[in-house]
């Protein structure tokens, strides 16, 4: 959180942070995907080394989330995702380091090798999961909530799905200045375009809260990959105001933004129509990031948003233009962090995951 605290130094009292990210994040060029249709220059911020012991962007929001659930005193936290999501594991992760417990709501999702990884590290980090049906997601917070209330004789922290919370936005907040100090720097020029997956927002509607307080003024491409209410417009400009609401009550000298309507704009072609189900294009875009660039991605989030930015380099969309690609999966091992664990420990209900093929996009 350098950069945000030290544009505006008394968020720093107001908003506990935990040291948990590496920070800044690099950006590196992608020259393969400049000239002839293509882009003037295209760069990657490398938020998949937010940490070395997990990266990927739920880092910056669970800085500030677990910050506050340690300030408060807590214990354990409560969070969500589907079965394999990569907030959950990172939240059980970072929250056991701070000596807290972590009970995960777990709704099904499509099957793929990089869920069987996540769940045995989440197993590996002591988290506990609860799968159930996404109908019955209320019932099963409110039995775990008290069940962790009993044991550890005070209320658990509630953290939402993607870590995306007015809070936890502030970290993306945080990253718009970051770039916008790597600009200075001439690290990258700055860019017209960023493109970020869309999926609980929080790290989207962070970036373009940041880039408008920071005077920047680049558009985000948020490329869906969940479906409404976790990503659309309705969502975006609430989050956005509750945002900057929070901001301001904390320093009145931060800036009060209106939202960007032209430099916000959700891309719904790669979506595929399911949330965790891969798409050619998807699946294109990772081995191509791969081969090309050197990059690792995955075919729910990262994927269909470089999917996004290679169509409009190869269409000429980007023609003379400065892009970005915000790279935030993951890239360290999880198999290192499962490794030991037994799938047959599992909740039954999570067996499935091993016992039944991946998806088949995934298989290769």
């Amino acid at each position: 959180m350098n950069s945000l605290f030290a544009a505006y130094p008394a968020l720093r009292n107001a908003m506990p942070c935990v040291d948990l990210a590496v920070l800044p994040t690099p950006v590196e060029p992608l020259p393969s995907l400049c000239g002839g249709a293509g882009a003037a220059s295209v760069h990657v911020k490398q938020d998949n080394l937010t940490s070395p012991v997990y990266g990927g962007n739920k880092v910056r929001k669970l800085a500030l989330l677990l910050g506050a659930a340690r300030a408060r005193g807590a214990r354990s936290v409560i969070t969500f995702g589907g079965a394999g999501s990569n907030h959950a594991l990172a939240t059980a992760l970072f929250a056991s380091r701070l000596g807290m417990h972590c009970r995960s709501i777990l709704g099904p999702q499509h099957n793929a090798h990089s869920v069987r990884r996540n769940l045995l590290a989440a197993l590996r980090a002591g988290a506990i999961l609860c799968p159930c049906a996404w109908r019955d997601t209320a019932k099963e917070a409110r039995q775990r909530f008290f069940e962790a209330a009993d044991e550890d004789g005070l209320f658990p922290s509630v953290i939402p799905p993607g870590g995306s919370s007015p809070l936890g936005a502030v970290g993306f907040v945080d990253a718009a200045f970051e770039l916008r100090a790597q600009v200075r720097a001439r690290v990258l020029p700055e860019p017209h375009v960023i493109y970020a997956a869309s999926g609980t927002m929080g790290t989207c509607v962070g970036l373009a809260l940041g880039l408008a307080a920071a005077g920047m003024a680049t558009r985000v491409e948020a490329v869906r990959v969940t479906t409404d209410p976790y990503t659309g417009m309705a969502h975006a400009r609430a989050l956005f105001r509750a945002c900057n609401r929070l901001l301001r009550e904390a320093d009145p000298g931060f800036p009060d933004c209106p939202f960007p309507e032209d430099r916000f704009h959700i891309r719904e072609e790669f979506f595929g129509g399911e949330y965790a189900l891969y798409t050619n294009a998807s699946v294109a875009a990772v081995r191509r990031a791969r081969e090309d660039g050197g990059i690792r991605l995955e075919g729910t989030y990262t994927g269909k948003t470089f999917a996004a930015l290679l169509h409009d380099a190869d269409s000429g969309a980007l023609r003379g233009k400065q892009a970005v690609f915000w790279n935030t999966h993951n890239s360290r091992d999880t198999a290192v962090l499962g490794a030991g664990a037994d799938w047959h420990d599992l909740p039954p209900a999570l067996h499935r995951h091993f016992e039944e093929p991946v998806q088949p996009l995934d298989r290769e």
